[in-house]
């Protein structure tokens, strides 16, 4: 489990079913629904197929706000605040929640 987490959700499904981010995308719907959740934060891609595309389908699926390679994420009440890198510097992005939040190598600090 992450560091920081309280608690987590492991989801099992059958060896024979493969999975597409589609797939994922609206079990992750389900559990979201289930658990009231109002942020959520995902890699920024597979390690099967490099697909980047679980965080953006699970946005769409849901109807929430997005940004994708977070490099720093800020939480104030509400609202959310999110740093990438991005070609030629940094950009910042501001949402209110709910929101799915992709996170790139950078937002970890062990």
């Amino acid at each position: 489990m992450a560091m920081g987490a309280d608690r987590s959700i492991h989801v099992e499904v059958p060896e024979d079913k493969a999975l597409e981010p589609l797939a994922v995308s609206k079990l992750l719907k389900a559990i979201a629904e289930k658990e009231q959740s109002n942020l959520i934060f995902l890699g920024k891609q597979a390690i099967d197929d490099d697909s980047g595309q679980t965080g953006q389908m699970l946005a769409g699926l849901l109807n929430w706000p997005q940004a994708t390679q977070a490099s720093k994420v800020e939480i104030d009440g509400e609202n959310v605040t999110v740093t990438r890198e991005v070609d030629g510097g940094v950009e910042t992005l501001k949402a209110k929640l709910p929101m799915i939040v992709t996170t790139d190598l950078l937002l970890n600090e062990p």
